[in-house]
């Protein structure tokens, strides 16, 4: 889901069966939040801010692991070529 009215928020995905809430931030920074009830992610897509929503009742409340991207990435999200010194 897209937050496009957010400026801490860029986009969010709920996975019912795993409890995980992906969350997308504007700065490009993306994590992974664990043992997330289904309400929590009804209640920040739902709320007036989701930014603030995620502050007081998400951020600090449950476990997290950042997500980083695989191998070395330009802005346009594909891999930059490596350089070899021979």
């Amino acid at each position: 889901m897209e937050f496009p009215e957010s400026s801490a928020i860029q986009a969010a995905d709920y996975d019912p069966e795993g409890r995980t809430l992906d969350v997308t931030f504007t700065s490009g920074r993306r994590y992974t939040y664990f043992s997330v009830p289904d309400w929590e992610f009804d209640g920040l897509v739902t709320a007036t801010s989701a930014g603030e929503y995620f502050n007081t009742r998400i951020r600090d409340q449950y476990a997290c692991k950042e997500r980083r991207p695989v191998g070395p990435q330009n802005k346009s999200g594909a891999a930059k070529p490596r350089k070899t010194i021979h």
